[in-house]
């Protein structure tokens, strides 16, 4: 294991007031959100909105790595510069969906494919740029699920795949995502988030995983999107706070949150209490931040609608979420600066 290899890149996503921006999405997932707005989802045409994410001016700021899908790990910019070396240039780290998807567990359970031949792709996208790798888990949540052969199966994956990983000098993100579908109580959710969690540490202890060099990328304790009440946004911080205390060890160096189908300005506000919680409490085990997809992307991608003249508003928009998610890694996020013109925001050219 290549111990010190592995550091420096914590080093670098283990940065304060940082996140990491998931453009990991499949052409698949990719042309669904693009279908929505009448764009067509071809290749350049997904090229074209990744480069106007990765050369919005000034993000370096507030986003420290990108996880890329395959298909953007190959690609370049418009002056000919590898999407990687482009973003390593910017002094953000280059990371790669690394899973093959999920596929049928039991009728009602997914679990995640891709570990065949992992090593060799691996050291394929290592030696394009890529420092860091992401797999992601799936749990459904209910009055009986997750079930412990879902737990005990996807916990094996996601250590075993860590463990290639860090073997061959990448820094593995885990990611066990309680999914917001259904109808859960935000006690249910708590109840279902820590024993799948303490599942699997338990894995990636028996699997010999560095856990100092472990990104954490866990959904948050938050009540199903289909329950009569929902949980404030103090309730959801209190509770995800408690269940991170108690599973999550403090050897983990940063604990990067998915946003999970939350709204942006809810996503944020969400991470930006719980930063709030951990200064109150003056205890800070592991930094909190953000790994978001769609909670930071979504606005940019309405912005920009395809269209090369929307290309500066789509990156203010995705500058300005960028800088409020930045901001809540450090408590210092207020729900009035989502209105607020930034007078100190860089050119867009």
């Amino acid at each position: 294991m290549a111990i010190h290899e592995l550091e420096g890149i914590i080093l670098q996503l283990a940065t304060p007031g940082k996140g990491i921006l998931a453009a990991d999405e499949s052409p698949t997932t990719m042309g669904k959100r693009l279908a929505a707005l009448q764009i067509e989802s071809t290749v350049e045409n997904r090229r074209n909105y990744r480069e106007l994410l990765f050369t919005t001016p000034g993000i370096e700021a507030f986003i420290n790595g990108v996880i890329l899908n395959e298909e953007t790990l190959y690609q370049q910019n418009k002056t000919g510069l590898p999407f990687p070396e482009f973003l390593d240039n910017q002094g953000i780290v280059p990371g790669v969906k690394v899973d093959k998807g999920l596929t049928p567990l039991n009728p009602k359970e997914k679990m995640t494919q891709g570990l065949d031949g992992l090593t060799d792709r691996l050291n394929l996208y290592k030696n394009l740029g890529a420092k860091f790798a992401k797999w992601r888990a799936v749990f459904t949540i209910s009055d009986t699920l997750p079930s412990s052969i879902a737990q005990i199966t996807n916990a094996q994956d996601l250590a075993r795949y860590a463990s290639i990983c860090q073997a061959n000098g990448i820094v593995p993100i885990v990611e066990p995502e309680l999914l917001i579908d259904g109808d859960h109580s935000l006690e249910r959710c708590t109840r279902a988030t820590e024993a799948t969690l303490y599942t699997v540490f338990e894995e990636l202890h028996k699997h010999d995983v560095l856990l100092e060099c472990i990104i954490l990328k866990p959904s948050m304790v938050i009540t199903g999107n289909k329950h009569s009440s929902q949980a404030s946004v103090s309730e959801v911080a209190q509770a995800t706070v408690d269940v991170l205390r108690r599973v999550v060890p403090a050897a983990v160096p940063s604990i990067n949150f998915l946003s999970g189908g939350q709204t942006p300005e809810l996503a944020t506000a969400h991470l930006n209490e719980m930063n709030r919680l951990l200064q109150n409490l003056n205890r800070r085990p592991w930094l909190l931040s953000f790994s978001y997809g769609r909670a930071l992307q979504e606005p940019a991608l309405k912005a920009w609608n395809g269209k090369t003249h929307n290309v500066k508003a789509g990156q203010r928009a995705f500058y300005k979420r960028a800088k409020l998610n930045a901001a809540a890694c450090k408590g210092q996020y207020q729900t009035n600066m989502e209105t607020e013109d930034n007078e100190a925001e860089p050119v867009f050219v």
